[in-house]
């Protein structure tokens, strides 16, 4: 089956079975490894991505389900302004040890402050639900969370892009 769709701001095509996942498509197709192998079962969040703009975990999304989407990958981030105050944010804190969820966590706050940046620290600890860090307490995850939600507001409200 040929599938088209947008990958991090460019088109592409791929052969592949139809129920291949999206994770494996991303490693093992584009090379992009940012999207994490783990639970297999849409538990962790450690393989997400953006897709059309919303949370996806890769690793539940297969090939046919992607004709005409757009997926975004941490590498392709760079395209989303919020992403980088995001990032930012989670590295003063010291958010991650291991790094490995670290790629889910940001894109899902990426989704979840774009979808609503007064979010308070509630609203984060349920969007954040369906990721798991086996490394932190997430104490230092939510600081950094709560910090770029600050900062996204301020340069909301001053008109002044992060």
């Amino acid at each position: 089956m040929n599938i088209r769709f947008q990958l991090n701001g460019e088109p592409v095509a791929v052969d592949a079975k139809p129920e291949t996942r999206l994770l494996e498509l991303l490693r093992e197709h584009f090379g992009l490894m940012s999207a994490k192998p783990s639970c297999g079962i849409g538990r962790c969040g450690a393989c997400s991505v953006l897709s059309d703009g919303k949370p996806l975990n890769a690793c539940l999304a297969m090939a046919w389900q992607l004709e005409g989407r757009s997926i975004v990958t941490m590498e392709g981030l760079h395209h989303v302004e919020a992403a980088r105050t995001i990032r930012e944010a989670l590295v003063a804190e010291n958010a991650f040890q291991c790094g490995y969820c670290a790629p889910g966590f940001t894109i899902a706050l990426t989704a979840l402050l774009a979808e609503n940046p007064d979010i308070d620290e509630t609203g984060l600890r349920a969007g954040l639900a369906g990721n798991i860090c086996r490394c932190t307490g997430y104490h230092s995850i939510l600081r950094g969370a709560l910090s770029a939600a600050a900062e996204l507001r301020k340069a909301h409200a001053t008109g002044v892009q992060p």
